[in-house]
């Protein structure tokens, strides 16, 4: 038996997975835990984006705290990988080496494309999909996929996401009218210039990403499920996500930090995250989307497999 631990460093939280695969290649996760750490976080709206001492020095603190639960491990591997916030960083050099010798882990920094195959790979190995559209909303990156008849046929990274667009444009507490106008006139843009959305229209979304899944988790609470963390699968209608969008944007941070399902660290931040999504519904005209809790880290997973019997 071999255990794989995947340390994921997002632009919002950091998580990490311990995974038992066995000689077959079969597999199950025995342990998974996250932190939240915002490393996106300050990193500015401009060109030239740096990571802010604060943010890493809590990020490799998280990480830090992770490591009693892998080094005792036996035939272990350690995989750490990192999205658009280093991605996108000036000083990502800096911040990588930091985490070599204060972690021991050597960061892969994904590139867009990779994030937005490995979350086609982890979605293709666990929900049945033929037709629809791929959309996973992070910290600060939105990766869409094309999937028609079960095959990937188009992807993208777009540089926005739940913490820079509420940075950039003031979503974090008071929604005033003309803030949500403009971000969403600037979501309308970046989108339409994706030219093979077309391909997408009136397809069903599957949805990853820590913004998405609480909307699930929302609608979970709200409708008294006994499991509500138990979203894969999970179906919405678009008139739902436009009910649960607004009532969002029409109370204040406080009132947002105690509603059921939504993490209190994630409230000032829950209205960038959601907004790209209700962007894509109208431009779509989509009438459901699909929660999905395979993403990335299942895509890494059943490559090494792959790799590893090959």
């Amino acid at each position: 038996m071999q255990n794989l631990v995947i340390v994921d460093l997002g632009s919002n939280s950091v998580r990490m997975a311990i995974i038992e695969i066995q000689p077959d290649g079969k597999y199950r996760e025995v342990y998974r835990t996250k932190r939240d750490s915002r490393l996106s976080q300050g990193m500015g709206t401009g060109k030239v984006k740096t990571l802010q001492p604060a943010a890493m020095n809590r990020t490799i603190e998280a990480m830090q705290s992770f490591r009693p639960h892998y080094e005792s491990l036996n035939n272990v591997t350690v995989m750490g990988i990192t999205t658009a916030a280093v991605r996108q960083a000036s000083n990502q050099r800096d911040f990588v080496q930091r985490v070599s010798e204060e972690v021991g882990i050597d960061l892969r920094i994904l590139s867009g494309d990779e994030e937005a195959y490995y979350d086609y790979l982890g979605v293709a190995s666990r929900l049945q999909i033929e037709d629809c559209l791929i959309v996973d909303i992070g910290g600060a990156s939105c990766e869409l996929i094309n999937v028609e008849k079960g095959e990937q046929t188009h992807l993208i990274s777009l540089p926005f996401g739940a913490v820079n667009l509420s940075e950039q444009f003031h979503l974090n507490d008071w929604i005033a009218a003309e803030d949500l106008f403009t971000a969403q006139v600037y979501l309308s843009k970046r989108l339409r210039d994706v030219w093979w959305l077309k391909d997408a229209i009136h397809k069903p979304l599957v949805l990853l990403g820590g913004a998405n899944r609480t909307l699930a988790r929302i609608s979970r609470k709200q409708q008294q499920y006994l499991h509500v963390e138990d979203i894969h699968g999970y179906q919405l209608k678009t008139d739902t996500i436009y009910q649960l969008f607004e009532s969002l944007i029409k109370v204040n941070l406080a009132t947002r930090k105690r509603i059921s399902g939504l993490e209190s660290g994630r409230a000032d931040i829950i209205i960038g995250g959601v907004l790209p999504l209700v962007t894509l519904l109208q431009l779509l005209d989509s009438d459901r989307v699909i929660f999905s809790e395979s993403g990335v880290r299942e895509g890494i997973i059943s490559e090494f497999i792959e790799k590893r019997h090959k």
